[in-house]
């Protein structure tokens, strides 16, 4: 069973649909699809499969207006995003957690536990569909 971690402006700003006009909108509805996430068995990255036990999502700045769904969690960053998913993500690996991050911000990546995978959006994407 697998923690799902998102870094939500990464995922959101990966297609140009537009969602720069409506941040909140735009990462309600990805937060509205990563609810079905939770309970299913998906394609692992690099081959396999992993079961997705939870997913914590790290919204920001005017995404921190989206309404939370239930079956996802959500980390409200005060301030950075960067900064808030790195913490979450050292304290979910220090409880022991099989954690997957969703981000292609090679800064944040440099930043999280040793050891930790992480995928960027275009596998969370193609995953929802």
């Amino acid at each position: 069973m697998t923690v799902l971690l998102v870094d939500a402006a990464n995922v959101v700003g990966a297609r140009p649909d537009g969602w720069w006009r409506d941040r909140a909108g735009a990462t309600e509805r990805l937060l509205t699809r990563l609810a079905v996430l939770p309970g299913r068995t998906a394609p692992a990255p690099g081959g396999g499969e992993l079961t997705v036990r939870e997913v914590v999502a790290v919204v920001e700045g005017q995404a921190r207006a989206a309404a939370a769904p239930d079956g996802v969690r959500v980390v409200r960053a005060p301030g950075s995003g960067d900064d808030a998913l790195a913490a979450t993500a050292a304290e979910l690996a220090a409880g022991g957690e099989a954690l997957l991050v969703v981000t292609a911000d090679r800064g944040l990546r440099a930043r999280l536990p040793d050891g930790v995978p992480v995928v960027g959006p275009g596998w969370l994407l193609d995953l929802l569909g």
